[in-house]
């Protein structure tokens, strides 16, 4: 089970702190158990420090804190605190990456699943698309993800398998494998009945919750030969 601590402290030395987690990080190359560490500043009184540190397990977090490393910066950081820092220890009970769930949506719900009326929940309005199989570099608006979507399912039925996906800020990285069998015209190739598959990735790009923009690098040429349109 994951595990969470987070740390609550007052400072008005916020740069002299913020150099003290660098060492951290530097000196803990390769020992630290940590995985993901998140410091916020309160809007509201800028002295007021929230550090939110992630760990595999509770059994990992205290391998952390029994480095020697971890127990000098720690020291360090009460010095630069105004008063003794506090500590709240949490199992995660819930872990849900929200961008990543909305970018399955697409994949799954939309494209697979033909719902074609999620696309405005999904995508921005000025939704930003780059794909290298388009001369167009840019289609702006959720009506050309509308209209390529469309397109796709009338000339395949098909399906993703999302390999894998990472998430860093807003953006949401997806590596995927597409099954189709080719049921319709496609880039002026009748029907043929073949199945085919193509790997790919897609970076989509959020803001205020939606996809903002996307690119897509994906094997046309190998679909392409799949198809018999080259050889």
């Amino acid at each position: 089970m994951k595990f969470v601590q987070i740390i609550d402290c007052k400072t008005e030395r916020f740069d002299e702190m913020d150099r003290l987690m660098d060492q951290w990080v530097e000196q803990t190359k390769g020992k630290r158990t940590a995985t993901h560490s998140l410091i916020g500043k309160d809007r509201s009184d800028g002295s007021h420090l929230v550090e939110i540190v992630e760990f595999p397990s509770y059994e990992e977090a205290m391998k952390n804190s029994k480095l020697p490393e971890t127990d000098r910066i720690f020291q360090e950081m009460v010095a630069l605190c105004d008063g003794m820092p506090t500590f709240t220890d949490l199992d995660v009970v819930r872990d849900e990456q929200l961008n990543e769930a909305t970018s399955r949506r697409f994949f799954h719900e939309i494209a697979v699943g033909g719902n074609l009326d999620a696309i405005d929940e999904v995508f921005a309005a000025d939704y930003a698309d780059h794909d290298i199989a388009k001369e167009a570099k840019t289609v702006v608006g959720s009506d050309g993800i509308r209209s390529d979507v469309s397109s796709w399912r009338a000339a395949f039925d098909f399906t993703f398998n999302l390999d894998r996906q990472i998430c860093q800020g807003d953006d949401v990285a997806t590596l995927w494998t597409w099954t189709g069998t080719h049921k319709g015209d496609f880039m002026g190739i009748a029907p043929t009945g073949r199945q085919c598959t193509m790997t790919g990735t897609t970076i989509f790009r959020f803001k205020d919750d939606k996809i903002q923009e996307g690119w897509w690098h994906e094997d046309l040429m190998g679909l392409m030969r799949q198809l018999g349109a080259i050889g």
